[in-house]
């Protein structure tokens, strides 16, 4: 069998967030396959722990994923501070056709541009993907699940981060389903009477103060933070006052646009641009909203680079979905070309964490070697891009672990579920499936 064939059926998604099925891209034809470790979102250190651990592993999935699609050499892409990473990793290499490249301590070193850029010299077309220059590009992660999947094993755990104002921070692999409340109780409590969770980061993830959400294949850990933490109240503000803070106060500074990693690399992504079109509508609209197509919402814009502390990001979110449904495709300049003070712009990511007032909380996370093992899994049919899955179970059913309990429709882009754990199937909804031991 195929190692895409394998890779399919234990439902291997990108575990570094993006969640986009793991076998369509060992389908393709490459000459390098690259590991993504940057791991540049402030407080997270997930990606760095799974290497620490589960180096070995890692390498070989490169190995296998090297032979699948043809390529001449796997690259490790991990920041040089992350020192046990690093030996592991590099222990981990010898003899094989995979090496270690140290990438800098900034922000947003993780970005899949940024980073085959790194590796290969080469800059991907604007809008496309990393095979258009022949790269493959997964998370360190998705790797070490790659090397599980070959031998028959499943993707049913998932390693994560828990920091910000917990007890104990820690990083942990728990089954798929289990609640953000059980991790943060592994984490020794919560450290406010207030919490609002930023899954995924702070840079790039979701607020919600919602404790009994369920760790899926694509988290990557959660950053508590009090409600009053003004990194939270900007982000829990309303998007019709972002747009009228936005509209009224943004003075066309550019700061946003020449801090803009994709700016930098030579893409037209001019955020300030995009900015002026809260001022305007038709036309206008159409036009300057493609000065965001290419935006990968990183967010430094609005949580490092403007003065005013306005929200271009979200406007340029916005403007992407402006053009998705007028259909509206990107007509600019397809010839990018690396700024020359790209270097000199870079941010660090202590200068970061102290612009987000977090450098309280940016502690160790070392990894939690206990078992977690909730009585009662949430597990989504919706885990990876694509479609949701078909449940293939009904509710008293009881299962094993490991079992199949969704699948994708045939022919539909999508992930495999797996039961996590043994138990009994107690409801089915078109959302989700609930399991207990």
């Amino acid at each position: 069998m195929k190692l895409a064939d394998k890779v399919r059926l234990a439902g291997v998604v990108g575990a570094g967030g993006g969640g986009f099925p793991t076998h369509v891209k060992l389908g393709a034809k490459a000459e390098v396959v690259i590991a993504n470790g940057a791991e540049c979102e402030p407080l997270l250190h997930k990606d760095a722990v799974t290497m620490e651990e589960s180096a070995a592993e890692m390498v070989r999935g490169m190995q296998l994923a090297i032979e699948a699609v043809g390529a001449r050499e796997g690259v490790v892409g991990v920041k040089a501070k992350k020192k046990r990473a690093v030996e592991a990793a590099q222990a981990a290499c010898k003899g094989t056709n995979v090496r270690v490249q140290l990438l800098g301590d900034y922000y947003p070193a993780g970005d899949e541009y940024d980073l085959v850029y790194n590796v290969t010299g080469k800059l991907i077309p604007p809008g496309g993907i990393p095979i258009a220059v022949g790269a493959v590009v997964n998370n360190v992660e998705t790797f070490v699940n790659i090397a599980r999947a070959n031998v028959g094993v499943p993707l049913t755990h998932k390693m994560l981060t828990i920091a910000g104002a917990v007890k104990s921070p820690c990083t942990l692999r728990v089954p798929i389903g289990t609640t953000f409340r059980q991790c943060v109780e592994a984490a020794g409590g919560l450290d406010t009477n207030d919490p609002v969770l930023c899954i995924g980061g702070l840079m790039m993830g979701s607020t919600s103060d919602d404790l009994d959400l369920p760790v899926t294949k694509t988290t990557t850990g959660i950053i508590i933070l009090p409600r009053t933490h003004h990194t939270i109240e900007r982000k829990l503000k309303p998007a019709k006052q972002q747009a009228a803070i936005g509209k009224s106060a943004c003075d066309q500074c550019r700061y946003c646009t020449e801090f803009c990693p994709r700016f930098l690399l030579g893409y037209a992504v001019e955020p300030h641009q995009v900015m002026r079109t809260l001022a305007f509508t038709g036309a206008g609209e159409d036009y300057f909203s493609q000065w965001a197509a290419m935006c990968c919402s990183c967010g430094l814009c609005t949580l490092y680079s403007c003065p005013e502390e306005l929200f271009p990001k979200e406007a340029c979110d916005d403007a992407k979905a402006v053009m998705r449904a007028k259909q509206i495709k990107w007509t600019g300049p397809m010839n990018p070309k690396v700024h020359a003070m790209a270097d000199g712009r870079r941010v660090p990511i202590k200068t970061l964490a102290k612009k987000l007032h977090v450098l309280d909380y940016d502690l160790p996370a070392p990894y939690l070697r206990q078992d977690i093992s909730p009585g009662r899994l949430v597990l989504p049919l919706k885990q990876s891009a694509g479609t949701p899955c078909l449940a293939k179970v009904n509710a008293g059913d009881r299962v094993g672990a490991g079992q199949v309990i969704g699948e994708p429709a045939p022919n539909a882009l999508g992930a495999i579920l797996h039961a996590p754990m043994a138990g009994a199937v107690r409801e089915v909804n078109e959302k989700q499936i609930i399991l207990e031991r």
